[in-house]
């Protein structure tokens, strides 16, 4: 089943971000590899696909997991949870209905 995991970010959390988003994305490749994602991407803080100084707010990841624990497992070991990016961090299930 997919699981749309809704993170939030810290005020001010460019420098944070930064310092994590190599060991990030690479967490997102080994999904994208093994088939299992279906989407991800921060949430500007500002409506620009480069929002600058402003910087982000949150992400958002769409990805395939056994189960809701297993989902809210991989959520807790994001680097951007360890690097203090993330304020709060939502797990929910999700059907894909289109396309």
């Amino acid at each position: 089943m997919f699981y749309a995991i809704i993170s939030e970010d810290v005020p001010n959390s460019g420098d944070k971000r930064k310092g994590a988003r190599a060991d990030h994305l690479a967490r997102l490749h080994e999904l994208k590899d093994a088939g299992r994602l279906l989407l991800a991407g921060p949430h500007p803080a500002v409506d620009s696909n480069d929002p600058g100084a402003a910087g982000f707010t949150g992400s958002l990841v769409v990805a395939e997991f056994a189960s809701l624990s297993d989902a809210q497992s991989w959520a807790d070991a994001d680097p951007y949870v360890n690097a203090g990016v993330y304020e709060r961090v939502l797990v929910k299930p999700f059907k894909r209905v289109l396309p």
